[in-house]
């Protein structure tokens, strides 16, 4: 997986959703560790793919991938034995479930020859009784005569311990969103058989008094504050109220994020190029190049199609195919200089070749989209939410009592610099 600066070279843009799976990836990975996993940036590239997260107009697959990935670790914390067995779960799921056996027809009765007697004249069929009328169960009440409530109801027992349907719900109710679906449907039945292995295991842990020893009760209690810890953030996040004033000014702040452009480009390969050379073509010097793809431009001044010429003489053969079209996309997916030049350059205009690493582009920006703040204010609070929720938790922390022994856990860090 190429780095962000090369992640939709124009050698690489083929498709427009492509590119933005490329991007989603190298993102992903940048924003877990702060730089790029190849690895990790691939197998979030995948993922974007094979859950359909490339739109047309991109920008959600950074949010959807860093969401799974949230909702991933959150669950891991809360349920760490639990969700360590999940991942059989895409097992259970991805087997086809095998069909009941057909039930075989029943023979037909022979046929036996006609008898040459007469046959005898068959006597009244006596009268049928008249059926009694259906009598409907009677539903099960209480002691105290009210119905029962079906989600009481006792599906599995371990021991001593027992699993109504509430408890089931809420079991599932804990999981991330994309497993809730296939944990009451195709793979319930594996989900209760690792659950089944946990009770037993958890059962027997206890009888050996495991859950007594101070490492398992430290353990506990660290896994239990943790999720306490995490439920409170949870909260926060949910409940907080974000203002429309506040809201305008992130969008302010933040207006260049949403911008999109679909422009063309001709791409003139020079020497020392990462792109790859036609075996047709002679390698171009910088001065060459840059006086061909001026060459070129003229040319589309005069009145030649541009989309006919950058099938003709683009070096980026995957949007050359299209006629030079890139698709749309935002700021940062493309090199630095191509990026300044197509948001900036009037749209419809053909502008001065630009100068990248891959070789001087002529570039022709056909549509500029800015999304107002009606349109993007669900987007703006959600990520809003997630910074709002740490400062209310910093100022948990700097009203709480605390007192650290630096002797022993060392001078605190520096504070970032501004």
């Amino acid at each position: 997986m190429p780095d962000r600066e090369s992640a939709l070279q124009p050698g690489t843009v083929e498709l427009p959703n492509r590119g933005r799976i490329q991007e989603a990836g190298v993102s992903f990975s940048r924003a877990l560790f702060g730089r790029v996993d190849h690895g990790l940036a691939a197998a979030a590239a995948g993922i974007a793919a094979a859950a359909g997260l490339s739109e047309p107009n991109g920008g959600s697959m950074e949010d959807s991938l860093m969401e799974i990935a949230s909702q991933a670790f959150d669950t891991m914390n809360k349920m760490s034995n639990l969700t360590k067995l999940l991942p059989l779960l895409s097992f259970a799921v991805g087997l086809a479930q095998t069909p009941p056996a057909a039930t075989p027809p029943a023979p037909k009765p022979a046929v036996k020859p006609a008898s040459a007697k007469p046959a005898a004249p068959k006597p009244a069929a006596p009268k049928a009784a008249p059926k009694p009328a259906a009598v409907k169960p009677a539903i099960a009440k209480t002691a105290t005569g009210k119905p029962k409530d079906p989600t009481d109801k006792v599906v599995l027992t371990v021991g001593a311990e027992k699993l109504t349907v509430a408890d089931f719900e809420r079991l599932v109710d804990s999981l991330p969103e994309q497993f809730r679906t296939q944990v009451r449907g195709v793979g319930k039945r594996q989900f209760l058989e690792q659950l089944v292995q946990i009770k037993v295991l958890s059962l027997e842990a206890r009888r050996r008094k495991i859950d007594q020893t101070p490492g398992f009760l430290a353990q506990a209690a660290f896994q239990r504050d943790n999720l306490l810890a995490q439920s409170l953030y949870q909260d926060i996040s949910a409940n907080l109220k974000i203002d429309e004033a506040e809201a305008r000014k992130y969008f302010e702040q933040h207006k260049g994020e949403s911008e999109q452009v679909r422009a063309r480009h001709i791409l003139i390969k020079a020497k020392g190029s990462p792109m790859p050379a036609a075996p047709d073509k002679k390698e171009l010097s910088d001065e060459e190049a840059l006086a061909k793809a001026r060459e070129i431009r003229k040319r589309i001044l005069a009145g030649e199609d541009f989309a006919t010429l950058a099938k003709a003489e683009s070096d980026d053969k995957g949007s050359g195919l299209n006629g030079g079209d890139l698709g749309m996309f935002k700021h940062g997916q493309m090199v630095p200089a191509f990026d300044a030049a197509a948001f900036t350059q009037p749209i419809g205009e053909v502008g001065e070749p630009v100068k990248t690493q891959f070789g001087y582009h002529v570039i022709k920006v056909e549509q500029r989209d800015v999304k107002t703040f009606d349109e993007l204010r669900p987007e703006l609070e959600k990520k809003m939410r997630p910074e709002l929720a740490r400062k209310a938790m910093d100022e948990l922390r700097k009203g709480s009592t605390v007192v650290v022994d630096d002797s022993f856990f060392g001078a605190p860090p520096a504070p970032p610099k501004p």
